[in-house]
């Protein structure tokens, strides 16, 4: 095999795996975000139990649908990476919060696999949805 075709299959895998990645996480922000802002109850419940205000659930929720719009459309690699930013952010502040108040290791799944997600897609995103581009 050339160094080309193993270049094309690596490039062909690499965005084989970010966009399986980047969906999941999408759906993911996506149906958290619309649970956030229409405040269903095991979400209110949830939010009174980590003991944080229910405004806070309009933010996030928005956020969150805002940052896959980001992801999802072409062009502006900066906002792509507040996005990412964000997104990570929301999940970590979310399994510290469940650690912190001593939730099962059930309760951390959820936001552990949306950082996995946001980690992979972040990494084997294509140089055009990047905000710096490495060089060849």
């Amino acid at each position: 095999m050339t160094k080309r075709t193993d270049s094309t299959r690596s490039t062909k895998l690499n965005k084989i795996i970010y966009w399986i990645a980047t969906l999941w996480l999408a759906l993911g922000m996506l149906s958290t975000g619309i649970v956030q802002l229409t405040q269903m109850e095991e979400e209110v419940n949830m939010m009174n139990h980590l003991g944080y205000p229910l405004y806070l659930l309009n933010l996030l929720g928005t956020w969150k649908i805002l940052g896959v719009i980001a992801l999802l459309i072409p062009g502006f690699p900066l906002l792509k990476e507040w996005a990412y930013a964000g997104f990570f952010f929301a999940m970590s502040g979310a399994v510290v919060s469940h650690l912190a108040m001593g939730d099962k290791a059930m309760e951390l799944f959820g936001p552990v696999l949306l950082i996995v997600l946001t980690v992979i897609s972040w990494y084997f995103r294509p140089a055009s949805r990047k905000a710096v581009p490495a060089e060849a």
